[in-house]
């Protein structure tokens, strides 16, 4: 569910205490493992943890005006979530993060990025912490540029090709990402 708060910590005031209590504890977890380079505050309606215009001026491909996402946590209509940009479009760290997460015995419930959850003894929050560690902003924005370049060499080529047809490139939010990701 898309808030109206304008600070986290409106935001948080504003969830049942369990949510709250729950979100708060990933929150600092996420916090204490975020290296420098990343912003925390709200975005698009939810927590959200970005690479800011300062750090990353070209900013969110599909909005420029946007800073380049990176994390999110938020409180949806029957779970909440953790929102893993870093995870979502790199193999080995998907894969790396699905394997810690098997071992601790919890149940994953994960989309392309999201995590969700309904309780927070579901999440095991030293893998979040080391999911977040893992990825400093540098390293993120370096695969991040690389993931376009491959994209934009992919669209080239299949546009040369007149047999298939060049891919489209739909201009997405943030919010169509995280909604999509479910």
């Amino acid at each position: 569910m898309k808030s109206r708060a304008s600070s986290v910590d409106e935001y948080l005031a504003g969830l049942p205490v369990d949510r709250r209590e729950a979100l708060q504890a990933v929150r600092a977890t996420i916090r204490k493992n975020l290296s420098k380079g990343y912003e925390e505050g709200m975005s698009n309606g939810a927590i959200g943890y970005v690479i800011p215009h300062s750090v990353y001026p070209p900013g969110y491909h599909c909005d420029p005006k946007q800073p380049l996402p990176f994390a999110g946590l938020a409180s949806q209509k029957n779970h909440m979530a953790i929102y893993l940009m870093c995870v979502y479009n790199d193999a080995t760290h998907a894969a790396w993060f699905r394997e810690a997460w098997a071992k601790t015995g919890k149940k994953l419930d994960m989309g392309k990025s999201c995590v969700r959850f309904k309780k927070i003894e579901d999440v095991p929050l030293n893998v979040i912490g080391e999911a977040i560690k893992r990825v400093p902003a540098t390293k993120f924005i370096e695969h991040y540029e690389k993931t376009l370049e491959s994209l934009r060499k992919r669209s080239s080529t299949q546009g040369a090709n007149k047999t298939q047809p060049p891919i489209k490139r739909r201009k997405r939010t943030v919010a169509s990402k995280i909604k999509h990701s479910r």
